[in-house]
């Protein structure tokens, strides 16, 4: 039987294992140690500023945000519909009640046109989605936000070193979040993450509910005798293991995004003439907006033929997926919230949207088979 093109396979450039072993021989796994300092000085240093904190996943890095931000039972918070759980699960958790916006098919990140309108004498947080690592209009939101006293979330899980307005994502909002899962650009392992703290209040704060609420990072500092519970909190650390493989990763990630790059522009080049046949519609990547090349997408004209192409491709041995069930579709999702205004384009956008296969080791001879596949499908169409 032949083997699959699969979806995706983990990011592994080598020094992974040897970073591994060193971090043992050091004799400090339980994290903050020597290679989670240089992850979070690289992560700091391509945001421009804020601080930095690796985390276990792009999910507790949101739900730290959330106690940092006093999310209370009854506040609101502004988010996308067309997102992965973890995004609102946070929140949630903290008693919130989502605030569901309709996406901008372009890029399939919130329509910044439609936020004013969700917007209530409660709302505390505006969650912004990166999706497919391009940018959200920021300088929209910002001001908005900043208008209305509200603070902006950043879940840039797929975002890391993108950038707007060469600004980078994750350094625009209050708060950044990131994934360093096995889909990811970069991964610490198959599980991982951090959080940017860009807003200077938020910080001190952000060093006690990091550590299980505790004032432990001034006590190493040398700045009290001896730490103790000050807050409420969570083990939010990433462990030192963890850490050393994905530096092995972040030291070369010019190497992993020019890849991953090659490839995201050979697709586009390849399918493009599809997209004026108007068999498919590519993405949109506006001009002020650098990408990091983290998902290939289009959309099919219908639900039900993009359900076909993904039969086709399974039947050819190549592996592409759907993503996002809407999560105001869910009967837990609008237990939890409301949708704002019209949903033209989240759930029908949702169903036509199909994912091509897009890693660090996708060989050309493999792509070339992608692509020849798809164009099968839609020639007969």
């Amino acid at each position: 039987m032949q083997k699959k093109i699969p979806f995706n396979r983990p990011t592994f450039i080598g020094g992974e294992v040897d970073n591994v072993i060193d971090a043992t021989k050091r004799g400090s796994l339980g994290g903050n140690g020597h290679y989670t300092k240089k992850c979070q000085q690289w992560i700091t240093q391509h945001m421009g500023g804020g601080r930095t904190f690796l985390t276990t996943s792009c999910t507790s890095a949101l739900e730290m945000a959330a106690i940092l931000m006093d999310i209370k039972y009854g506040d609101e918070v502004i988010v996308p519909s067309y997102t992965y759980v973890s995004t609102i699960n946070a929140f949630l958790l903290r008693g919130a009640t989502l605030v569901y916006v309709d996406v901008d098919p372009g890029t399939m990140n919130i329509d910044h046109k439609l936020i004013a309108a969700a917007i209530t004498q409660k709302t505390r947080a505006i969650v912004v989605v990166h999706y497919a690592g391009v940018a959200c209009e920021m300088d929209s939101i910002t001001t908005l936000a900043r208008d209305s006293g509200v603070y902006i979330v950043e879940d840039a899980a797929q975002a890391l070193t993108s950038k707007y307005h060469s600004r980078s994502l994750g350094s625009i909002g209050d708060i950044g979040c990131f994934s360093f899962h096995e889909t990811k650009n970069f991964t610490s392992g198959g599980q991982g993450g951090a959080i940017s703290i860009n807003n200077e209040e938020l910080l001190a704060r952000a060093e006690v509910v990091y550590d299980n609420g505790t004032n432990r990072m001034q006590f190493l500092r040398g700045l009290v005798d001896y730490y103790h519970w000050e807050d409420i909190g969570s083990n939010f650390f990433m462990s030192e293991v963890q850490a050393a493989y994905l530096w092995a990763q972040l030291d070369k990630s010019s190497i992993i995004q020019e890849q991953r790059s090659k490839l995201w522009r050979r697709y586009r080049k390849s399918l493009r003439p599809l997209a004026e046949q108007r068999a498919i519609t590519l993405p949109l990547i506006p001009d002020d907006c650098e990408h990091n090349a983290h998902i290939f997408f289009f959309k099919c004209l219908s639900a039900e033929q993009r359900n076909a192409f993904i039969a086709h491709m399974d039947l050819g041995g190549v592996v592409v997926c759907a993503h996002f069930v809407p999560l105001h579709s869910r009967p837990i999702g609008l237990m939890s919230g409301r949708f704002v205004g019209q949903d033209r384009f989240t759930t029908a956008d949702s169903q036509c949207l199909v994912r091509l296969p897009l890693h660090y080791s996708m060989s050309v001879e493999e792509q070339n088979v992608v692509i020849e596949k798809c164009w099968t499908f839609f020639k007969k169409r």
